[in-house]
């Protein structure tokens, strides 16, 4: 009997919003499968850097291995886009390829797996080079992830996409088998970036050479469009998530922690002195950004509303605090999980960013959207008219790049945080629906776990 754990290698895209759910699938993943797990993380050698105590892993069963930072820095992947697109496509297989070949060598157990984010289609080659099978990882929603599979369906009649799109942007999005709430509008930012969307589309092509398909949603969140999925790809397709931080809120509680420094303790202490469901979280992501103009009219807007904030502001936090004024406090860095958990809070204003979303879910907190790119107008459709947990702070225009103004901010704002509001009340409601579906698909028997489990089993059968 082979008593040496099962080794994995996981490679995550280089970037915080996959980074993230991959390191929180390696836990989830070990926590489920106790020591027949070994799993070796692979990133560059600024991403260890990046992640600091996230490095530190809470099992002793995952390890780091480094690639040569072959792209462009972090800091400025928004500057050019496509440019750390390019990169990452073409200059990271080499060296992933000779790194593998220095693990299968090495007097340990054998690389015998390969969990790869689903934007690094390479792995998979080089997987199949290596006879090794790829498990493949898509960190945005079921739903994104159909529309990309699915845009060829949608018809043109011989004119650009873009223009289809925005010409017909109030119209359903009915051509994507499981989706009923979205509209053409919300994948007009998609459509309009061409090396972006063939990065992408590329990138899915490859998942029919993997084993199976992983999705950190859950599925009573998109029932539908896993179905539809389900019987569409030819490989499986395993819900495993929501793949976020939510057995770290089961450790002992130790004091927030920024760079490695106690320095932002105090806000956890302010959000304990504030009453029940009185505070809205606000974060706009780490990547994408809003302009300096809509950020002091945001600022503005919630001073307007004399509505309590914790705000997260990585550029200008001191300029935010000034306008913002002294009903809230503004951080550079926060325990976002642990914050929506907080009984203080009561809403949250987000990017909708997927991860984002899934920690809102898992909170139960109804969320005001500001989405700005790519998967985030589609994922704010789902929040605001499929599940009904949410406001739509900038309108029905994914295009649209007017600035949102204070007053109006301050409304929409108001509205989703007045505790006696009818609307109010049923969108907690909904959130807190959400929230018990997410809690009983990570329990024993749930559906991520049943998920997890045949991940588990697939992987140690070697198939």
């Amino acid at each position: 009997m082979d008593l040496a754990p099962h080794h994995v290698v996981a490679l995550p895209y280089p970037g915080r919003g996959h980074v993230n759910p991959m390191m929180n699938l390696c836990e989830h993943l070990l926590a489920r499968a106790g020591g027949r797990l070994l799993i070796t993380v692979v990133v560059t050698e600024e991403w260890l850097g990046l992640l600091g105590p996230a490095a530190i892993p809470r099992h002793t069963a995952i390890r780091f291995r480094t690639l040569p930072t072959v792209i462009p820095s972090e800091h400025n992947r928004g500057a050019d886009f496509v440019g750390f697109l390019e990169a990452v496509f073409t200059r990271m297989e080499g060296p992933f390829e000779e790194l593998l070949g220095r693990l299968l060598g090495e007097e340990e157990p054998p690389v015998r797996g390969i969990i790869s984010d689903t934007y690094l289609p390479w792995a998979v080659a080089v997987g199949n080079r290596r006879e090794i099978p790829v498990y493949s990882l898509f960190t945005m929603s079921a739903c994104f992830f159909s529309v990309l599979y699915h845009v060829h369906l949608i018809p043109c009649h011989g004119r650009p996409l873009p223009q289809i799109l925005s010409e017909k942007r109030d119209e359903n999005l009915d051509v994507i088998p499981g989706i009923t709430s979205l509209k053409m509008a919300d994948i007009y930012s998609v459509c309009s970036v061409k090396k972006p969307l063939e990065i992408a589309l590329q990138s899915l092509s490859w998942v029919n050479k993997a084993q199976c398909l992983l999705l950190t949603t859950f599925y009573e969140l998109e029932p539908r469009v896993l179905d539809a999925l389900k019987q569409k790809l030819p490989v499986p397709i395993h819900a495993v998530g929501p793949s976020i931080p939510y057995l770290a809120l089961e450790d002992k509680p130790a004091a927030p922690v920024h760079n490695g420094s106690v320095d932002a303790a105090s806000y956890y202490s302010w959000l304990d002195s504030q009453p029940r469901s009185s505070v809205l979280y606000v974060s706009l992501g780490s990547f994408l950004s809003v302009s300096g103009e809509q950020m002091d009219e945001i600022a503005r807007g919630l001073r307007a509303s004399s509505v309590r904030f914790l705000w997260v502001a990585r550029r200008d936090a001191a300029r935010m605090q000034e306008l913002g004024g002294g009903a809230g406090v503004v951080v550079p860095w926060c325990d976002q999980l642990k914050v929506l958990c907080h009984p203080a809070v009561g809403g949250f204003l987000t990017h909708c960013g997927w991860n984002s979303t899934l920690e809102a879910v898992y909170a139960g907190v109804p969320m005001l959207t500001f989405p700005i790119f790519w998967d985030q107008p589609p994922d704010s459709r789902l929040i605001v008219d499929e599940w009904k947990t949410g406001l739509n702070l900038k309108g029905e225009a994914a295009e649209d790049s007017r600035v949102v103004g204070r007053e109006e901010i301050a409304r929409t704002v108001q509205r989703l945080m007045d505790s006696d509001g009818e609307e109010s009340k049923e969108l907690r409601r909904r959130a807190g629906e959400l929230k018990e579906a997410c809690r009983r698909a990570v329990q024993v028997g749930g559906s991520s776990m049943v998920g997890l489990d045949a991940l588990i089993a697939h992987m140690e059968s070697g198939n």
